[in-house]
């Protein structure tokens, strides 16, 4: 099939591959512009440009496509379908309707469950057992087109934000493929969505890591994995902001003291440092904090913290509103 292709971040990249060793004509690659980056504010390239270019596929980059000269411009490639892979820009009926076969989504939940921007990280922080990928006939809504195929992928107690990523990221682009196959020959059977069960994934944003030691310690722990890489969940320290990496849920009932004197201890209270962990009083139950990162440092497992700087039970972590 003769296909444009758009979309934007790394998730994306493994489609736009799976695409061309098929077989596919990928004839246009549209992402967002370049956006300059670091202290040096040169400009950087969308990991799905550096794809294409090393791929040989022309690039173009629109500031929005809804402006007509945009539209015009990817009716000249005369394409069978356009595929969409997280590209950040919110397509108009013009193009929508462009194609013989439309648009077609790759959508990382299992629809209509996480709708949205950031469906991977939320599956985790919401405590889900297993999410996957959803191929979609897109339309005006916001993830709300007719479902075509589903892939199960399942989430890991260990499972963080990065991982999913790249599991979700390998399992969309094979059920792109299947997808396009089957939709030229004809044996797809677009499945209407209902409501969601579940809220709107919102875009990720750093005050969502802030810490509050007031909820249980299953829901943080929770938040630690679901912000692992970006953008990472947080704490206060001596009126330093730590990040907390790798955190573990500590039943208080195996805990050396009893559980009366736990229940007087204000969440965010440092109970007891062992060697390799400190333990945290959360609103309910304990965290035993196994990796961090301090300001000036790279990230490090705890017990090489806790060699290198004074901490004691009786500390108190925060969320910074008071320092």
């Amino acid at each position: 099939m003769k296909i444009i292709f758009m979309g934007t971040p790394d998730f994306s990249v493994g489609t736009l591959e799976a695409l061309v060793e098929a077989g596919h004509d990928v004839c246009l690659t549209v992402t967002q512009p370049d956006k300059p980056k670091g202290r040096g504010k040169e400009m950087q390239f969308t990991p799905v440009k550096e794809a294409a270019l090393r791929l040989g596929i022309p690039v173009y980059q629109p500031k929005r496509v809804r402006e007509a000269e945009c539209v015009e411009e990817l009716r000249k490639y005369q394409a069978d379908v356009m595929v969409v892979v997280a590209f950040g820009q919110i397509l108009p009926e013009e193009i929508l309707g462009m194609t013989p076969y439309g648009c077609i989504n790759v959508h990382a939940s299992l629809l209509p469950k996480y709708r949205g921007a950031a469906p991977i990280q939320w599956s985790i922080i919401s405590g889900e057992q297993v999410t996957g990928v959803t191929t979609m006939q897109m339309d005006a809504g916001l993830d709300t087109g007719d479902m075509l195929l589903k892939t199960e992928v399942a989430i890991t107690a260990e499972e963080t934000g990065e991982s999913l990523h790249d599991k979700l990221a390998k399992a969309g682009a094979a059920l792109c493929v299947e997808t396009l196959e089957r939709l030229q020959d004809g044996t797809l059977k677009p499945e209407k969505q209902g409501e969601s069960p579940t809220p709107y994934a919102k875009m990720l944003d750093k005050k969502m890591g802030n810490i509050d030691w007031t909820r249980p310690a299953a829901e943080i722990e929770r938040l630690v994995r679901g912000l692992n890489s970006w953008p990472s969940a947080y704490t206060h320290w001596d009126k330093k902001v730590m990040k907390i990496w790798k955190a573990k849920v500590v039943s208080q009932a195996d805990f050396d003291a009893t559980i009366d004197v736990l229940k007087k201890t204000a969440p965010g209270t440092v109970v007891t440092v062992e060697k390799e962990r400190f333990l945290v009083q959360t609103g309910d139950g304990l965290l035993a904090v196994e990796e961090l990162q301090i300001p000036g440092k790279k990230r490090m497992e705890t017990s090489a913290f806790l060699r290198g700087y004074t901490f004691e039970e009786g500390t108190v972590l925060t969320d910074g509103s008071k320092e």
